[in-house]
């Protein structure tokens, strides 16, 4: 079974707090002591963002580790194979990713992912996953970036965090860039399996995931095509 939870944002990055989102991804995983894999490409291996990492999950019995890439970096392959949960931080998502290729982890993650390893993380951590994401990592505007294109679809992280977000995706749908996009809000994941999305799994007040498309003119949000919601 493959799997990928892309949060919209909040967790252990703001927060160590209580843990809802956290302590669902490990609960997927089905092991008591789950091995999971802290990826912080996306701030530049930020020092601070990875204790916070290891704060949230080794409070929760996991077995914790994180990948270097502004260091010595390891046997990535055999590292990220023997893990049970990944885990991608936000922060620059094209940076990340043009990382991640000349390392050739994105093959690796595939890979990866399709032998079962969970996929998850939050802002870049999220839409990394997706053929496309809205993202911020122009400083002075709001993109369509190409992504790794695991599962279909259009992919925007704090879809109400943020106020350039919903005037954003509001344009590109008006001018026929994008058909539709899956807008996730802050404090809530979309829940994939086998590449279909399943849960909106809330982990604040009343938050939600939306499929954002224009017909006859009006911008229209609905819940995704068959996905429950979920409050923790």
């Amino acid at each position: 079974m493959r799997q990928i939870v892309a949060i919209g944002g909040g967790g252990f990055g703001r927060s160590i707090g209580d843990l809802k989102i956290e302590r669902y991804i490990k609960k997927i995983s089905s092991k008591e002591n789950p091995q999971i894999c802290f990826i912080p490409t996306a701030t530049g291996d930020d020092s601070n963002y990875i204790n916070k990492f290891y704060d949230a999950f080794n409070f929760l019995d996991c077995k914790t580790s994180h990948i270097d890439f502004f260091k010595r970096t390891i046997d990535l392959e055999k590292h990220v194979m023997n893990q049970d949960i990944i885990f991608v931080g936000g922060g620059n998502t094209k940076s990340m990713l043009a990382v991640w290729r000349e390392w050739e982890l994105d093959k690796i993650l595939l890979k990866a992912y399709k032998q079962g390893i969970i996929m998850s993380g939050v802002s870049a951590g999220a839409i990394c996953w997706f053929e496309k994401g809205i993202t911020d990592s122009w400083k002075d505007h709001q993109a369509i970036l190409p992504c790794l294109g695991f599962v279909n679809g259009v992919c925007c992280p704090h879809y109400d965090e943020e106020p350039e977000r919903i005037p954003f995706v509001k344009e590109i749908l008006e001018d026929k860039r994008i058909s539709e996009c899956m807008a996730i809000e802050g404090f809530c994941a979309l829940h994939l399996i086998d590449d279909i999305p399943k849960y909106s799994v809330s982990f604040g007040d009343s938050k939600n995931c939306f499929l954002v498309n224009k017909k006859d003119s009006i911008i229209n949000h609905s819940q995704i095509e068959k996905t429950e919601l979920i409050q923790l």
